[in-house]
């Protein structure tokens, strides 16, 4: 599933082309996958090291990687690559353990090359004015922020049914310590992050397996303290029923509120104090510079998931570049990186 999304995103901007993978645990099944995607033979390679040290050497090699796994490869993966001066661009979480973010965090210095991790949905045109928004001052010293991430896909036991994505998400030995705060909650603990600027300094968590025999957790209500006296609170559950993928957020200052919600992505609601909530929609009235910068079509036209994965795609192709010519990444370039990834996996490991 989100090979599939990484193949899509990192093409809707021309920004790249698939020329190596090792894509599947198995030679057998990375060779066939290789050859549904037109990649040549020689270069579908039967595990991820023969690949980083072939490709490190070949004069056409890859300049990037970009690591789908389960939460526990991304640390030996990246490790490959990064060492051989490769670019990553990894999918949260950073690593299944804070041993290993922190190891990680190390090579990735020691490497040189850039690492770029996938919270896509900071790559939202109305996260981003939302942010510009909250920098500029617009909400005032921010007070409250409330964020939301709620599915109900394994209200049931579905680990136990053979379902490929449900078994390695329960499963500690390649999920991690988390479940739902791990798979879900990264994601909304990162986006709080990124939209307000605030750094968290204390939580107290209460989790849940709700699911009888579930190893992880599959529910969590956090309570968080940021620097600086703003308050918070993270839902993240998987046993909702009625939620599909259900992120919602709501930030508040001193002046004033914004609320979103991903499954209706292109809206943005700001409400100033005292004056009536109004309606901002991607690049229409109101729409800032930092919204604007990251879409691709007209207002009224929906863009989404898959588009919020080719934005940290196309920034990362843009950091790459300029990396290329020794060069700062351009104004205005935002993704996620290492320290994004260590501060995820601290808040799942702090939360457990």
């Amino acid at each position: 599933f989100i090979g599939g999304v990484h193949r899509i995103a990192s093409r809707i901007d021309d920004r790249y082309e698939l020329v190596a993978g090792a894509f599947s645990s198995t030679p057998e099944k990375s060779k066939a996958s290789a050859a549904d995607l037109g990649v040549a033979p020689d270069r579908a390679y039967g595990d991820y090291v023969e690949m980083a040290k072939r490709e490190a050497r070949l004069k056409s090699g890859i300049e990037a990687v970009a690591i789908v796994t389960p939460n526990h490869m991304h640390y030996p993966v990246a490790r490959e690559f990064l060492k051989r001066g490769i670019h990553v661009i990894c999918d949260k979480p950073l690593t299944s353990t804070l041993a290993d973010a922190k190891k990680l965090a190390k090579a990735a210095e020691a490497s040189g090359a850039l690492f770029v991790l996938t919270h896509n949905y900071t790559g939202y045109p109305m996260i981003r004015q939302a942010r510009e928004m909250i920098e500029s001052g617009e909400l005032g010293r921010i007070r409250l922020v409330q964020v939301e991430y709620a599915q109900d896909w394994l209200s049931e036991n579905l680990e136990e049914t053979g379902q490929k994505q449900a078994g390695w998400r329960t499963d500690p030995a390649r999920s991690g310590l988390g479940g739902s705060t791990g798979d879900i909650g990264t994601h909304a603990f990162n986006l709080a992050s990124f939209v307000s600027g605030l750094e968290l300094a204390e939580l107290c968590a209460d989790l849940d397996s709700f699911v009888k025999g579930r190893k992880l957790d599959d529910n969590g209500h956090v309570l968080m303290r940021f620097a600086g006296g703003a308050k918070g609170m993270l839902w993240c559950s998987q046993v909702a029923p009625g939620n599909e993928n259900a992120l919602k957020l709501r930030i508040y200052g001193e002046k004033g509120g914004l609320e979103w919600a991903q499954e209706d992505p292109n809206y943005l609601w700001h409400t100033p104090l005292g004056q009536p909530k109004r309606l901002l929609t991607r690049n229409g009235a109101g729409a800032t510079a930092a919204g604007q910068r990251v879409s691709r079509i007209p207002g009224g036209h929906p863009e989404g998931y898959l588009e919020g994965f080719a934005t940290i795609y196309n920034e990362a192709a843009e950091a790459i570049i300029a990396h290329r010519d020794g060069k700062p990444a351009p104004e205005g370039v935002i993704y996620p990186g290492i320290e994004e990834g260590l501060a995820g996996v601290a808040f799942v490991t702090a939360c457990v």
